[in-house]
């Protein structure tokens, strides 16, 4: 709060309740609304008193006078203009930014020339920047203060506060608040109270929004509660009556504080200012430029998470806070971080509260300044040199920073080493914060530090060896020194004090033979991560010993290739890791300590040379140490170490030619006379030859032009040869493999070695040896490599082509000819080829339909398939079909004539027409004619006949004149039986299958009481079902005549053998025959009249004569099964009157229900609903409570139309829920998930004062809304589908099903079935009791 003579602060605190009841209000801003008066609608409907019941419509007894905001909200029709089009704050985008219509004061100057220069001046910038603000007019607000000035005296706006809510203050005295949507929500104050206080001349909203201050001219205060309303407090002695507040802020409830330091920043000593108040703390800094001028910066502000009562800098970097729980907190400035918290209640501080309070004067201050000096310290605290002195009130306490040294010493008395020595290590790289006592430069600071970790280490290191556990587990100790040692190891090598390590440090612990292993296992990190390189020789020796005692031969030799082993006894290291196969290790060993590269080469080369000479296989461990020997002469050969690093650069030539001359000896040291010449190499290539030949690859890449280094490449090309050609003992692929090398080498374009061509044709009369049938495809392959890496051009093409297709290499072959581009060729070696057959499908298609080939080549290609037809099919039709649909489709009737096979024409045929063979045909594109498909119909009579009837489903292109012949041709029964029902020739399809069941059940006549009666019983039961399912199907389409044509002799079929004398049919037949022919009767029922089918049994000469025992059964069950009908029937009937009944009263209480609005003003206009309009506007009341002028809901899109009539849905919920499109919205109505219901009513101002019913709508619905509503409210309460809605739709299923020919035949559109519903749930109740 701000005024000429003084500034002060009304805090909010003061007059605020309790956090629960804070908490526990609403931020309903409906709520604060005063209830619309209804005095009109009563005096208009008072005349149907005595037919209106209020307690059934409960109709509100309202007479509460008119109020402010209902007066503001009015508007008159001078006035429209002012009527909100979009509610919506926030929704400016479609505001023209240049169409602001308010004047300002920059308007009234436009004939001035200064006035003009600006204008040019902005238009410059304008060009520069374009237009970088929009403004726009927030056109409710701005009527609504206009209104307020015209009809309650409101004067006109003042002052202005914008939070989730826009409040405005008036120069009478009132503040008007409006939410978001520029709607207002209360009218805070009167015109009596503005007389008084004069004009609002400051507001100030809180942060939730629950609370306004607004102050006036007259230095008065008023505190109000935006939920409800009310006016909470007025402050009149917070400021000095008779002067205008200036500026009001909500605050929090504590003093404000200042404190000044001198820090540097920038190498310059500047002083800087902490400015706090509640949680924050801003700095300041001040400083003074070379002209002498003064400039304050603003720092970065410190955000806390409590409450300040005081502010000391204790030195430039570090600051004590002291919070309103009595905490201090020190923090240091630059990085904001609290290094710690202190507890000082038992200080008791001093407060200054009476002063604050005046109490020594009698009180005489304002509550508010009373308030916050209950925290208030001001003299309580004070700092001088470092040190902070707190008054108590028996006491006095002072505070200072400990020195580094004390710091430590302090961490060492708790007994926290650990913690110790990492905060020591802080200082010795200066990260630690607030440090005192260390002065001077970097280097004598860190020698200081270091000291003081030594000493902490040895006494680290003691109370290590001293709290050892001497009883227990062996693995209780390893925990414990696993836990100590890494840490004297981390700091002794952070410190680089590697003499103390070694020394002193292993010293002591090697008196504990579990410390010194932990030790020893610490150093292997450092070790493999280069970050430990020298080591002391007994150190290394006890570590080597340590490894090797616990059996850890893996971790000795990664240690070895990582130390300086000079120190060492190389021998005794050489025969450990050779005992140990630690092959690396020896290695490193000998290139390391003695510059020994050719004797680990000798010593590898005797395990595994005997073994290869010999023929025999490796063992693992051999195969192991040829792969470590070749990848060793690779690193020898291009100038790296073996296993890591590389070979010092003065010693790589001798290297290289060290490893050469070795691997070019004629013999070996210790050569036996049945040994080959060349053995290194011979050992080499036997082992892998392919591997080999690669590292040799490698070493000639680096050769250069070197004289030396030609005759060493040449010269080991020639005993390549010597020893590969000149030997039977080496396989096809190796062979290839030198050849596939030399090869590469002859083709580069620096070559410079010689091989003699006639060595390549005898390579390829080895490789294409017909004599040899063993290794096909391995000496193919090798060849192929051989050709591919350029030793084509050693080769003669057309004597290459000729021996490939004589030894049948067929890969071979086809690289030949597309390199002559001879595609059509190519084809045959893909059909020669029995490991590659199949993909000549894909070659031919990627040939036609892949660009890049000529016309010609694709013509050869496509000629070829063609002639070798025959053969595809046979590989695979389904494949031959894909092809021949793609690329052949105009020729299907040539291909068909090519296939003399029947049964590759039926099943390429069948690949070709039938879909259910998965083969990805578009059948819709595919030009097939019907005698094609009638021709495959023919064959797949003959060759698969069961599945004719379901493949003549699933086919459309065949005629059915010409397909009954040949099914006829064939007899097969049934299918002329779907054909002839599918022409539509009811009547001849039923002879066929009844001529079918006669047969059936004349064989079942004469078979013997012996026989066997569960095949044909059940060839006539399938018979009769299906006879049966034709005439359900037909008969719906059928006169009473037609049908009893076709069920009477069905029935008379079924009828006959029970005619005959007992004895000739046996005893099981007659039961299972019954029991069809009541089957038969049961199906027929539907269709034919009871008296009807009694009268044709009765009429028959078999049973005129009095015979009604034999048919007493039939008779019988047919009137069970009526009499179950009946019963069925009765009891549907009475379940469902039963539902109509509940259905009707509930339907009834619901219609009878009135509708109680939420507010009395339209959702989307925010206007009145009784304003007044030119023409009627009906008004729309929604169940959800919301209301709407009709006009409105239709400039928002909220009507569709359904089944000729309107319906409305509401704005407000639909929007909020998202439903969608309106569109979508029709059938969710029709299920009842919306209730568009509502009540009509329309304002007659223009009409009779009481008729408040509006005019009817010209089209009267069948159900009027409030009537839908009620029906949907009735759905609802069925919590599920009604009995007759399962009903109806078990009828729909039946009738759907009986129309479906050989049920699947005709697939019809899928529906939405109750039963599907995953919430379906049917509940049966017992049958009811009937009463004597």
């Amino acid at each position: 709060m701000e005024s000429e003579p003084d500034h002060e602060t009304v805090d909010q605190s003061l007059y605020a309740k309790t956090a629960e009841e804070e908490l526990n209000k609403s931020f309903s801003l409906e709520a604060s609304l005063s209830k619309f008066s209804y005095i009109d609608l009563d005096k208009e409907l008072e005349f149907k008193n005595d037919l209106i019941d209020d307690k059934e419509f409960d109709i509100p007894q309202v007479d509460t006078p008119p109020t402010l905001e209902s007066i503001l909200n009015e508007t008159d029709d001078e006035d429209e203009s002012f009527i909100l089009e979009d509610p919506t704050l926030l929704n400016i985008d479609t505001v023209d930014s240049h169409s602001y219509d308010t004047s300002s004061v920059a308007s009234s100057d436009s004939g001035d020339r200064t006035n003009l220069k600006r204008k040019k001046k902005l238009l410059d910038s304008f060009s520069l920047h374009g237009s970088v603000m929009r403004h726009s007019l927030l056109k409710g607000i701005s009527a609504q203060i206009v209104s307020a000035a015209d009809k309650v005296d409101a004067g006109l706006p003042t002052a202005i506060a914008v939070s989730s809510l826009i409040a405005v203050g008036t120069s009478h005295g009132l503040a008007l608040i409006f939410d978001q949507n520029q709607a207002l929500r209360l009218c805070l104050g009167s015109t009596s109270v503005g007389g008084q206080y004069g004009a609002i001349s400051a507001l100030s909203i809180n942060n939730d929004c629950s609370r306004l201050l607004c102050g006036f001219a007259k230095g008065q205060v008023t505190m109000w509660d935006l939920a409800s309303g009310k006016l909470l407090r007025s402050i009149t002695d917070a400021h000095p009556p008779g002067t205008a507040i200036l500026h009001i802020k909500m605050d929090p409830s504590s003093v404000p504080l200042l404190a000044w330091h001198f820090v540097a920043v920038h190498n310059y000593v500047n002083p800087m200012l902490a400015f706090c108040r509640g949680d924050v703390v801003h700095f300041l800094l001040v400083k003074r430029d070379e002209s002498g001028a003064i400039h304050v910066t603003k720092q970065k502000h410190l955000h806390l998470y409590y409450d300040l009562i005081n502010f000391t800098w204790i030195n430039s970097r570090t600051v004590v806070l002291l919070d309103s729980v009595e905490k201090l907190h020190v923090i240091d400035r630059q990085t904001q971080e609290e290094l710690e918290t202190v507890e000082i209640s038992e200080v008791q501080l001093v407060y200054n509260s009476s002063h604050f309070k005046s109490l020594a004067t009698g009180g005489n201050v304002s509550q508010a300044l009373a308030l916050v000096g209950e925290k208030a310290c001001y003299q309580s605290i004070s700092s001088y040199g470092g040190q902070i002195f707190y008054l108590g009130t028996k006491s006095v306490y002072v505070m200072m920073l400990r020195s580094w040294r004390e710091r430590v010493d302090h961490l060492l008395k708790q007994d926290c080493l650990t913690e110790a020595l990492a905060l020591a290590w802080s200082f010795h790289e200066g990260k630690a914060k607030a440090v005192v006592g260390l002065s001077g430069d970097v280097s004598k600071r860190k020698v200081i530090v270091a000291d003081r970790m030594v000493e902490i280490l040895f006494h680290y290191a003691d109370r290590a060896l001293k709290k050892c556990p001497d009883q227990g587990k062996i693995q209780v100790m390893e925990q414990h020194f696993q836990d100590m040692v890494p840490v004297i190891v981390d700091y002794c090598l952070l410190l680089q004090r590697k003499d103390l390590l070694f020394s002193q440090m292993y010293d002591k612990l090697s008196e504990n033979s579990v410390a010194k292993g932990v030790f020893l296992e610490c150093l292997e990190p450092y070790i493999l991560s280069d970050k430990l390189v020298g080591i002391t020789p007994q150190v290394m020796k006890d570590l080597i010993v340590h490894f090797q005692d616990k059996k850890l031969m893996e971790n000795v030799e990664a240690l070895i290739v990582h130390m300086d082993i000079t120190s060492l006894d190389i021998q005794q290291v050489v025969l450990m890791c050779w005992e140990n196969r630690l092959y690396d290790a020896m290695i490193y060993v000998y290139n390391r300590g003695m510059n020994e590269f050719i004797s680990p080469m000798e010593k590898l080369f005797r395990v595994i040379a005997p073994p290869l000479n010999a023929g025999k296989t490796l063992t693992d461990e051999q195969v192991v140490m040829g792969n470590k020997l070749l990848v060793y002469i690779s690193c020898c050969l291009a100038g790296r170490a073996y296993p890591l690093g590389d070979i010092p650069e003065d010693l790589v030539p001798l290297v290289k030619n060290q490893v050469f001359e070795f691997l070019i000896r004629l013999h070996s040291a210790e050569a036996s006379p049945e040994e080959e010449i060349y053995p290194y190499i011979r050992t080499l290539l036997h082992f892998d030859t392919r591997e080999f030949l690669n590292v040799l690859a490698l070493t000639f890449e680096d050769f250069k032009n070197d004289k030396q280094a030609v005759e060493y490449q040449q010269r080991i090309v020639d005993i390549l040869l010597k020893v590969m050609v000149e030997n039977s003992d080496f396989t096809p692929s190796q062979v290839g493999c030198l050849f596939t090398f030399l090869a590469r080498q002859l083709a580069k374009p620096d070559n410079t070695l010689f091989v003699n061509r006639t060595l390549f044709d005898q390579v390829l009369e080895f490789l294409c040896s017909p004599d040899d049938d063993s290794r096909h495809s391995e000496r193919q392959q090798v060849l192929l490599e051989l050709l591919q890496a350029g030793g084509i051009v050693q080769f003669e093409e057309s004597r290459l082509i000729r021996m490939a297709e004589k030894a049948e290499f067929y890969q071979i072959c086809e690289f030949m000819y597309e390199r002559e581009h001879q595609y059509d060729k190519i084809i045959d070696c893909y059909l020669h080829d029995p490991l590659r057959e199949e993909e000549v499908f894909n070659y031919i298609h990627n040939i036609l339909s892949i660009p890049g080939h000529s016309a010609e080549e694709k013509q050869s290609v496509w000629q070829k398939a063609m002639d070798h037809i025959e053969e595809l099919v046979a590989l695979k039709p389904c494949k031959a079909a894909e092809l021949v649909a793609t690329h052949f489709s105009g020729h299907i009737e040539t291909v068909i004539e090519k296939l003399q096979n029947q049964v590759l024409l039926f099943k390429f045929l069948r690949s070709l027409l039938d879909p259910r063979e998965g083969v990805h045909i578009n059948q819709e594109l595919l030009p097939v004619s019907p005698c094609i498909t009638e021709q495959f119909i023919e064959l797949l009579c003959q060759f698969n006949p069961n599945q004719v009837i379901e493949t003549l489903r699933v086919l459309e292109c065949y005629r059915l004149e010409e397909t009954i012949q040949i099914t006829q041709k064939y007899q097969l029964h049934e299918v002329t039986a779907y054909l002839l029902e599918k022409k539509g020739d009811t009547h001849g399809a039923f002879l066929i299958m009844l001529e079918r069941l006669q047969s059936k059940l004349q064989e079942i006549t004469h078979q013997g009481e012996n026989t066997k009666e569960d095949s044909s019983l059940k060839d006539v039961e399938d018979t009769m079902v299906e006879t049966i399912a034709l005439c359900q199907r037909n008969s719906h389409n059928l006169n009473q005549q037609q049908r009893e044509a076709l069920w009477f002799p069905l029935l008379e079929a079924m009828m006959a053998p029970q005619k005959l004398p007992s004895s000739a049919v046996p005893h099981l037949h007659s039961e299972a025959l019954k029991s069809l022919t009541m089957q038969v009767l049961n199906s027929m029922a539907a269709f034919i009249a009871l008296p009807s089918i009694l009268q044709r049994i009765l009429q028959d000469p078999v049973y005129g004569k009095g015979k009604l025992g034999e048919i007493q059964g039939l008779i019988l069950g047919m009137l069970d099964t009526f009499n179950y009908e009946q019963t069925l029937l009765e009891t549907t009937t009475s379940l469902l009157n039963q539902d109509l009944h509940w259905s009707l009263c509930n339907l009834r209480a619901s219609v009878t229900r009135g509708l109680n609005p939420k507010q009395d003003y339209c959702s989307i206009c925010l206007q009145q609903y009784k304003r007044r309009q030119e023409m009627a506007d009906e008004i729309i009341v929604f169940s959800c409570g919301h209301l709407y002028h009709s006009f409105c809901l239709q400039s928002k899109e909220c009507t569709m139309e359904i089944e000729g009539q309107t319906r409305w849905t509401c704005y407000k919920c639909s929007s909020s829920n998202k439903v969608g499109k309106l569109s979508e919205n029709a059938s969710e109505i029709k299920k009842g998930r919306i209730t568009p219901s509502q009540v009509k009513m329309s304002p007659s101002y223009h009409q009779s004062k009481g008729d408040l019913t509006g005019k009817k709508a010209t089209s009267e619905p069948v159900l009027d809304p409030q009537q839908i509503q009620a029906f949907d409210q009735l759905c609802r309460l069925y919590r599920g589908s009604s009995r007759l809605a399962l009903l109806t739709e078990l009828s729909q299923n039946r009738s759907s099903e009986s129309y479906r020919p050989f049920s699947g035949s005709q697939g019809g559109p899928a529906f939405n079935s109750i039963f599907q519903n995953e919430n379906f749930q049917l509940q049966l109740i017992p049958p009811p009791v009937t009463e004597d």
